[in-house]
Order: structure tokens, then sequence, then C-alpha cells
């Protein structure tokens, strides 16, 4: 299991641990944005929680009989849960409700109430090692209404052995009482500077404050780029928008090209570029400022952008990313989206 040394979030880890782990609360919520370390810090925790031998700074040995269990994914003390596991196992209730929520959720992936259920035997048993269980909710806000009360009912009066670590990047959306159930910890955006350097360790240096800027400063985000590929699919895409002639079939056939060489990075991902970028040129129009782009090279003579046009193409490519996860025809939706985007740069009449 891979972890990163992430500084910035080391005060976190001494303001919880410094009574060392006997006063640790029984339940958790790390909360903050995508990508700056809560679930690497969840990882940690846990492991440290179900090792056997534990350093004197408060990390896992990563040597004994636990490590080696957890490490393989076999761990009969821990639990994960994450969004949108056995499906086909659905009972009827979860059905009816994921379907009442579909609107809202958009779709999503969600954590039912049969997952949250098969923790009861899991959490009021003994340990197989007499020792620390450990519960772990990723994307905690996917969890319907129903599996929030089920999960809540669970830390009512959980046993002193039993650890819940829930993380999320939306903590208004979970239920005011499971928020009370849980000890908040917040994590916050590192200060760019030390993003940046950090960065370094993973060999973005030259190229950390571009990336960090359309990551939304989250540097695990950008992290999670390189090892998944992603960061040429991004230059291609950014390329293509600076380059773009008055040619949507020709756009669009290179963006097809793109989606079908790289598997990592997936139309949802090409429609947030696309709409980040319009989200840039609009504001650069009308301020002289830049968001998520400073890093990279600017589009020419922005001035002869009409604003309205700008305006109008981000909120139509808004609506694109409500279906880019499964367009009915990949081609057409990327010409589709390939016009509203061309139109937004034709040159405001006097």
């Amino acid at each position: 299991m891979q972890y990163y040394d992430l500084k910035f979030n080391k005060k976190i880890k001494h303001n919880l641990l410094w009574q060392g782990l006997a006063h640790l609360p029984h339940a958790l919520l790390l909360t903050g944005p995508s990508g700056v370390g809560k679930r690497d810090f969840a990882e940690r925790l846990a492991a440290l929680l179900l090792c056997e031998a534990a350093t004197s700074d408060m990390e896992a040995c990563g040597q004994c009989v636990a490590c080696r269990w957890l490490a393989a994914g076999n761990h009969p003390d821990f639990r994960r849960i994450t969004p949108g596991e056995d499906k086909e196992t659905e009972t009827e209730e979860a059905k009816n409700e994921k379907s009442s929520e579909k609107a809202k959720k958009q779709g999503a992936d969600i954590i039912r109430i049969d997952q949250i259920r098969e923790l009861e035997d899991f959490v009021f048993a003994g340990s197989h090692r007499q020792a620390n269980r450990v519960v772990l909710v990723t994307d905690a806000e996917a969890m319907n209404s129903a599996a929030a009360n089920s999960l809540l009912k669970l830390l009512e009066e959980p046993p002193s052995s039993v650890h819940f670590i829930l993380i999320s990047s939306r903590k208004k959306n979970l239920l005011p009482t499971l928020r009370s159930r849980c000890r908040i910890i917040p994590f916050t955006q590192p200060d760019r500077q030390a993003a940046a350097d950090w960065l370094g360790c993973a060999s973005l240096e030259k190229q950390a404050t571009r990336y960090l800027d359309l990551a939304g400063g989250a540097p695990l985000r950008v992290v999670q780029w390189k090892n998944e590929g992603q960061l040429a699919a991004i230059d291609t895409l950014l390329e293509s928008l600076l380059t773009a002639r008055n040619d949507p079939i020709a756009l669009a056939a290179s963006w097809d090209a793109m989606l079908k060489g790289n598997a990592s990075f997936r139309m949802e991902n090409l429609v947030e570029g696309v709409q980040r970028w319009l989200f840039d040129l609009t504001l650069e129009r009308m301020s002289g400022e830049i968001h998520y782009h400073r890093g990279w090279p600017h589009f020419k003579n922005i001035e002869m952008l009409a604003p309205a046009a700008l305006i109008a193409a981000w909120h139509a490519i808004n609506t694109f990313r409500r279906s880019s996860r499964h367009p009915l025809n990949q081609l057409l939706f990327l010409e589709s989206l390939a016009f509203h985007y061309l139109r937004a740069l034709r040159p405001q009449t006097p």
C-alpha cells in the first residue's frame, strides 16, 4: 500500500494522536476538498490502529502479521465501505430508494443500506486478533438515507475496540445527527508553495504549479493524474483548445481519438476540461484574471471574444456534464460539444 508523506498534514496527526490511541474517539469524520490527503491519512490511521508493533512516531510497522494481512487486503478486523459495491444484491427497499434519489445523485453510485447492515456482525462480534477493529467509509456522503440511519445506530454505542473512520468531501450532504456522532477533522488545501515543493518529490517540479491550478490546489489529485497517465491527455486537450479552428468535425475527431487512446481519461474529464477552459477565457476577457490555467499559454486575441458568447457556451456545456458518463453516441456527443465551444470563439461584431 503506497502512502504519501504529506508534511502539511502532520499537525493534524499530532493534534489527534498526542494523547495516544487510547484516547482516540470511536468515530472520526475527515472532511475537506478532494486531493488534500484525507484518504491517505485515513489509510495510515487504520493501519496504525490494527498494527501490533507500532513505531515510536505513531506509524504502523509494516512488518507484523496484522500489517501484512492489511497490505494483502485480507485483514479480518478491517472493513472498507465504498459506493457501488455488490449492486446485483440490492434489496427492493434499496432499489426504491436509489430510484427516488436518482435526480439528486445524478446517476452517481451510492452506499446502500445492505452494505451497512453487513457491518452489524463485524461490529458486535469479537476481534480475530483480540485487538482493534476498523471500519473505513470512503465517500460517506454517497450513503442514501437508509444507509446513513443504519450507520447512525451502529455509532450510538459501539464496542470500545471498534473505530469508524468516515471520509467526505461534501460534509453538508451528511445527516446532521451522523456528523454529531463523529469528531470532525477538517483538511484544508495546503499553502501553494508547500504543495508545489511536495510535488517535486513526484518528479513534477517543472510543471507542478500549472497542474496544481488545474487541480484546484489539491496535490494528491495531480499525483493521481500522473499515476493514471492522464497528464499527457490533459496537455493534448489544452493544445487542441488553444489551436482549434472553425471545424467542429475535425476537433471532435481529435477528441474521439484521444479518448480511445487513453482509457483513464474519460468523457467527463474532457467535458470538465473544456468547461474550465471556457471559464478562464470568460474570466480573462472580463477581468484580466485567470484561475485554472495560469501556467499555460494564453489564448491569443482574447479581446476579440464576446463575453456573452463565452458565458452562453459555458452554461450550455454545463448540461453536457449530466450525460458525459453515458453518451448515446460518443462521436455525435463530441461534435455537439465542439460546436458549442467553437461558436464561443467567433470574434464579436462591432
